[in-house]
């Protein structure tokens, strides 16, 4: 069972939570399916398991959007049959539910390229038949909840016409409350004006549609059919598409440069991306949690069996503690053309955004990202980061030497997206750029950091041999020259802070610590770039046993250190090219261990209240810890070494409890007569994982 999200300033109080569910396909029979791909077999016995899970959590209610039988209309025996497997699951379901059809509830939207059944009105009478109205809206403490036929959208039967008039008329009687809005289809992917596809929804319906979540600044728009998650904002209303708890729609695979793998049918049973949405519902706005799945089935009359309680996730808007984040070195914007495959669509491409990096981001809670100018020079980007910075996150842009006129006009023009702007230099060129860098970094409010480009002669004593390879930021030896650049009169009351090296083999929590002090000396704040890889570029650095521990260094040290920011460099995966590198998401975005690690670690960290400070650093039995003070009390990170599966770390406080940091997973600890702790090592597959100790 999972906790009560943490309440936290930026959004006000919690008021309440509830489920968003899609595409959930349930078969005529439990083994019995009318699909020619197997996975479609497991949608009654993923669905069974969905609504176990559902049941565990606090929720005022759910609401399936779409898409709830697989069999069509179109075939009313099977259909009823499916009907009733459904309404035999969700029964058992302990919170109220509210239903949205689907394409394969009341047949597909009028189109002339595709062969499936079209919306009829036969089939809307069979889905009142066996679910109830096709549109209908309620309330729930001060918020509008409306649920729309999107199928009937540019039908011209006589339903259309009369679902136009209603949602008109219930907008116009509840725009003084908060609106929720929930469709199968959504009125489109990437842009407002894009082509139809057999995903979207055509014109005229579509503008109309448009027209009134502008009109009554429609909080948010919950949305089915595509069986992937994308996000954008049109005007002020948050676009939400979800994943389906089912299967994953395999043509939208084509976003990734690898093969799905073996066991995915292709991508269709992608398990990773299965799932669907938690919304709390705060007094200044809400926020989403995405539960994959992972394809979980529960078996017909399997037992029900109790879950272990589980740390709430933080989203990056409610994350307090939120100093350490990631590059991104691939495009994580990415407009991909999905080409047509003959199975929904034949006659043109489709383009659409992978947002899997971005759900990942709000799934860790990370708040800091670290970006290239490239990202700001795509007039579609700027708009997003903008948006963006509204769900909480912060940007650091990073350059390289005297900014050119076009690269200064971009920043001042953009400079509200920024929280900082790190350059780069090379001291061999200083004199050269140092007086148009202390220029722009006086002309902007964004902070600037500074950073050197490594020599070749320091990058061969560091390695031991010299590798063709671009290396930046300071070192401790460096503070010298750091106080000198500061003190140059053309960048003397310009600069904000200072850009650290944290090599492989240098401790994280150590190099955090000393950057920290060295940057109270020189009255700056510090970013320290932690490196995910070794010296030498033809070297593979795979170990994640390794990725985690570093990682949990670093964003203890972040949390604890109030003027120190971490960047791992390594979002997703390096699987070619030089520096082969394994990230938190591997090259189907899906998550390595790492991603759980920051997941649960973050939520972990937002969990103590109070100031972070160092207490104590040092060796225990099977491992290392880092002890920290918050307030009164203790947490403590234990760091396993490769082969413990136990360790035994001093605590001193008489009561504590252990997260496992590999599943979020929260335990009572005994503390020993000698303050310490015992605590098992949580292994997942086959990666031994940290585990923080709190108070309890």
């Amino acid at each position: 069972m999972t906790s009560e999200p943490l309440n936290s300033d930026p959004l006000g109080r919690h008021l309440f939570s509830f489920g968003v569910i899609t595409d959930t396909h349930v078969n005529q029979g439990e083994d019995d399916c009318n699909s020619p791909f197997e996975v479609n077999r497991l949608a009654n016995r993923r669905m069974r398991h969905v609504i176990r899970d559902l049941n565990t959590r606090d929720l005022a209610f759910v609401v399936n959007v779409g898409d709830l039988v697989h069999p069509v209309p179109a075939i009313p025996d099977l259909y009823a049959a499916a009907a009733a497997r459904f309404h035999e699951q969700v029964k058992e379901l302990k919170h109220p539910l509210y239903l949205t059809p689907g394409n394969h509830d009341v047949g597909d939207k009028p189109n002339d390229w595709a062969p499936a059944a079209r919306i009829h009105e036969d089939y809307l009478a069979l889905w009142e038949e066996h679910f109830g109205a096709q549109y209908r809206s309620f309330d729930h403490d001060g918020c509008h909840f409306i649920i729309v036929n999107a199928q009937i959208i540019n039908s011209g039967f006589t339903a259309e016409e009369e679902q136009q008039t209603w949602l008109e008329t219930d907008l116009a009687a509840n725009r003084d409350k908060r609106l929720f809005l929930y469709s199968h289809y959504p009125p489109y992917f990437s842009k407002p004006d894009e082509q139809e596809n057999y995903d979207n929804i055509g014109e005229p319906g579509r503008t109309w549609m448009l027209n009134l979540l502008e009109k009554y600044d429609v909080e948010a728009i919950f949305m089915g059919h595509v069986h992937n998650f994308w996000f954008y904002r049109h005007g002020e209303t948050d676009c939400y598409l979800l994943p389906s708890t089912a299967f994953v729609r395999l043509d939208y695979s084509e976003m990734y440069r690898i093969s799905p793998g073996p066991g995915s049918e292709f991508g269709r049973n992608d398990r990773p991306k299965l799932g669907y949405f938690i919304v709390h519902v705060h007094e200044g706005g809400h926020v989403c949690d995405i539960v994959r799945t992972y394809g979980n089935e529960a078996a017909l009359g399997s037992p029900v069996v109790a879950e272990p309680s589980c740390i709430a996730p933080v989203h990056p808007r409610l994350n307090r503690r939120g100093d350490f984040g990631f590059d991104m070195r691939q495009n994580w914007m990415e407009i991909v053309e999905i080409p047509p495959t003959g199975g929904l669509d034949e006659f043109d491409r489709k383009q659409v955004r992978n947002d899997y990096p971005l759900m990942a981001l709000w799934e860790m809670g990370v708040k800091k990202i670290r970006i290239p100018f490239q990202d700001l020079q795509i007039p579609d980007n700027i708009d997003r980061l903008r948006m963006l910075k509204s769900h909480g996150h912060e940007f650091t842009l990073f350059s390289f030497g005297n900014p050119s006129p076009r690269h200064r006009d971009l920043i001042t023009t953009h400079q509200d997206i920024f929280s900082a702007w790190e350059i780069g230099l090379n001291w061999e060129v200083l004199e050269r750029d140092i007086g148009g860098v202390g220029e722009i970094a006086r002309a902007v409010v964004v902070p600037v950091y500074l950073s050197r480009l490594r020599s070749i002669d320091e990058q061969r004593s560091e390695a031991g041999k010299y590798y063709h390879a671009i290396n930046h930021g300071f070192l401790a030896d460096d503070r010298n020259q750091m106080a000198d650049a500061l003190a140059r009169p053309e960048l003397s009351g310009a600069l904000s802070g200072v850009v650290f090296r944290l090599t492989l083999e240098m401790s994280p929590w150590a190099t955090a610590a000393t950057a920290s002090a060295i940057a109270t000396d020189l009255g700056v704040a510090a970013s320290v770039h932690l490196r995910m890889f070794g010296a030498n570029p033809a070297l593979e650095t795979a170990d994640d046993y390794l990725s985690v521990s570093r990682i949990a260094e670093a964003m203890v040290a972040a949390a604890t250190f109030d003027n120190v920011t971490v960047y791992a460099d390594t979002f997703v995966d390096i699987d070619r090219g030089y520096f082969p590198r394994a990230g938190v998401l591997d090259r189907m975005f899906n998550p390595r261990p790492g991603f759980h690690l920051v997941r649960y670690l973050n939520a972990a960290l937002n969990r103590v209240g109070g100031e972070i400070s160092a207490c104590a650093v040092g060796e225990c039995p099977g491992g290392r810890y880092i002890q920290l003070q918050v307030g009164k009390g203790t947490i403590v990170l234990a760091l396993p070494d490769t082969h413990a599966t136990e360790l035994s770390v001093p605590f001193g406080a008489a009561h504590g409890e252990q997260i496992d940091l590999s599943s979020g997973e929260i335990a009572r600890v005994a503390v020993e007569n000698d303050d310490t702790v015992s605590v098992i090592v949580p292994m997942s597959n086959g990666v031994r994982f940290p585990v923080l100790i709190i108070p309890s």
